[in-house]
């Protein structure tokens, strides 16, 4: 983590210059929900390498020989590794679900103040709860206006029942208040009603535009409720983002689950002295770290542009590896 953070560093110093960020807040604000978040995702990789240290540095060492011939079974060795993942996982579920989360909101508000690029959103088009359709041309955070802002709000039976559109809209942060201007609206038996033009109006909507304006990495900052009834308002609406929320959802078990299957392979693969000493083992174990990476990955972008099931894209790659580790155990048995 360290060495990320030195990456990292050389990559945004001269925003962090250039936008006068407190030393303090890039250390506490940024740097250490840096390292908690990164820290957490690669958990089961870090753990998976120690195993594979340990484990063929005792092999090399000659001690796990005496153990076999102690008649002690393989399980009675393979203990205290599933006791400290169990520990290491519920630890790892904990801080995914709750604790990161909160880490995450203030890491990304100081990447918002301090280093983000504009945030641009053109053409939003999505349906709230209550038949209210929603549009807008483009949106800048910079200058927090919606230009060619549309509500058309329809019945049961899916008739219009009226018509709303401004030229620049703006939310109140934090509220559901929004100021319109030089809008049009058409209502009373939309489309036959008259329509009235005004130069401002000040209403409220039943959404925001931190609803509609959104980083792809906002889930990242909410925990475990939030995050479900994000996903439940983004369902109603139609949104393309599910299933990145929903893939980030299931992530969170996912991953410290995989704490349990890449401990079994790491025992497995390293148990034995090996001509090439404890470097082959971590080879070994680096190579079984990128496959899995990597059908995490292919899986992932499957769900996303083809429709794959979220939840199988997520453990796929799990049920395969457990398979893997089950045939190594035995194979080590032997």
């Amino acid at each position: 983590m360290l060495l990320a953070m030195v990456f990292d560093v050389s990559e945004k110093l001269s925003e962090f210059i250039s936008n006068k960020a407190p030393f303090s807040a890039i250390v506490f604000e940024y740097y250490l929900g840096f390292i908690i978040f990164h820290g957490n995702m690669f958990s089961s990789m870090i753990i998976f390498i120690s195993v594979i240290w340990f484990t063929a540095k005792m092999a090399q060492d000659t001690e796990i020989i005496p153990i076999w011939f102690s008649g002690r079974p393989i399980n009675r060795f393979l203990r205290p590794y599933v006791l400290a993942s169990t520990i290491l996982m519920l630890l790892s579920l904990l801080l995914n679900h709750f604790i990161v989360p909160r880490a995450n909101k203030v890491r990304l508000a100081f990447e918002e103040k301090y280093y983000r690029d504009e945030m641009l959103v053109e053409n939003y088009h999505a349906e709230y709860p209550g038949n209210q359709v929603v549009y807008f041309s483009n949106y800048s955070n910079t200058e927090g206006q919606v230009n060619d802002f549309v509500v058309q709000q329809w019945d049961d039976s899916n008739h219009a029942e009226n018509f709303l559109k401004a030229r620049t809209a703006k939310n109140i942060p934090g509220t559901n208040k929004w100021t319109l201007t030089d809008l049009y609206k058409k209502q009373h038996g939309f489309p036959k009603g008259s329509l009235i033009h005004q130069h401002k109006l000040d209403t409220s909507f039943n959404f925001r535009i931190e609803e509609m304006a959104q980083r792809e990495n906002v889930a990242e900052t909410m925990t475990y409720s939030e995050l479900k009834t994000l996903i439940k308002k983004e369902k109603a609406k139609g949104s393309a983002f599910v299933p990145n929320y929903e893939i980030e959802l299931y992530q969170r078990t996912s991953y410290p689950f995989a704490t349990y299957i890449l401990t079994i392979i790491g025992v497995a693969v390293s148990s034995r002295k090996k001509r090439g000493g404890v470097g082959i083992n971590i080879a070994i174990g680096l190579g079984f770290v990128f496959i899995y990476i990597f059908a995490m990955k292919v899986m992932t972008v499957a769900s996303m542009n083809v429709g794959f099931p979220t939840y199988l894209a997520v453990w796929v790659p799990n049920m395969i590896f457990s398979l893997v580790a089950l045939a190594l155990f035995k194979l080590a048995q032997k």
